[in-house]
C-alpha cells in the first residue's frame, strides 16, 4: 500500500468560500484523488489546516507554522511513499512581512525537513492558487493586501526554480484553478476537480518512475 500525505492549509482542508465549513468527501481535491486511486494500492492522507504557513507562526492561532508540525506529522504517519506540499498562501498576509522570495525559503525548509526525515519519501511540490484582484478589501479578506496578490503570482516561479534544484517534482495549481469570487481566496469545486485530477496524473508518473 502506498501512503501519500497531503500538506496543506485551508485550500487542502476543503474550506468551502465565504464560509468556515468544509467541502464533504466527494469534492475536495484530497478526497477526489484518493477516488482516482480507488483501483489501486494508494492510500491518500489529509492533512490541510487553515492558516497553516511554511515557517511563520500565528499570533493569535496555534500549531499554525508548517516548519513545527510537518515532521510531527511524517513521524505520526510513517513510511510516506510521497507528500503532496502545497503551502504559501497564508505568507502573503501582510503581518509576516515576507517576499516570494522569503516564502520560498520557507517551502525549502519543509523540503529540508522531508529529505533529512524521510530521504526516500518523494515529493510533488505544488505552489498554491493565485488570490483574487479584490482580496485585501474588508468584505473578504484584510489580512492581505494588493502587493500579496503579486507575490502570490510570484510564487509559481520560485517554486518551479526550487523544484529543478531539489531534483523533485512541481504542479503549479494556479494552473487548474482560480479563487472563488466568493472570497477571493479559495478554490472552488471545478477548481478542486481539477487539481485533483492533475495531481492523479503527476503522482502516478512518479509512483512508476
Amino acid at each position: 500500500m502506498k501512503q501519500i500525505l497531503c500538506f496543506g492549509d485551508s485550500n487542502t482542508w476543503g474550506l468551502i468560500p465565504g464560509t468556515m465549513e468544509r467541502y464533504p468527501w466527494g469534492v475536495r481535491w484530497t478526497s477526489l484523488l484518493q477516488e482516482l486511486f480507488k483501483n489501486e494500492e494508494v492510500r491518500i492522507i489529509e492533512d490541510g489546516l487553515c492558516g497553516r504557513t511554511t515557517v511563520f507562526d500565528d499570533a493569535l492561532r496555534p500549531y499554525r507554522n508548517g516548519s513545527k508540525e510537518l515532521p510531527l506529522s511524517l513521524e505520526v504517519n510513517d513510511k510516506i511513499d510521497l507528500i503532496v506540499l502545497m503551502l504559501g498562501t497564508n505568507d502573503c498576509k501582510t503581518f509576516y512581512k515576507a517576499n516570494a522570495k522569503v516564502i520560498g525559503r520557507g517551502i525549502e525548509c519543509l523540503i529540508k525537513q522531508i529529505q533529512s526525515q524521510n530521504p526516500s519519501t518523494k515529493i510533488v511540490l505544488v505552489s498554491p492558487i493565485v488570490l483574487g484582484n479584490e482580496v485585501w478589501k474588508k468584505e473578504y479578506d484584510p489580512e492581505f493586501d494588493q502587493d500579496s496578490i503579486e507575490k502570490s503570482k510570484e510564487l509559481k516561479v520560485v517554486y518551479q526554480e526550487l523544484a529543478k534544484a531539489y531534483n523533485i517534482d512541481f504542479l503549479a495549481a494556479s494552473d487548474y484553478a482560480s479563487p472563488s469570487l466568493v472570497d477571493m481566496e479559495h478554490m472552488t469545486e471545478e477548481g478542486h476537480r481539477n487539481l485533483s485530477q492533475a495531481l492523479y496524473k503527476k503522482i502516478t508518473n512518479r509512483l512508476a518512475a
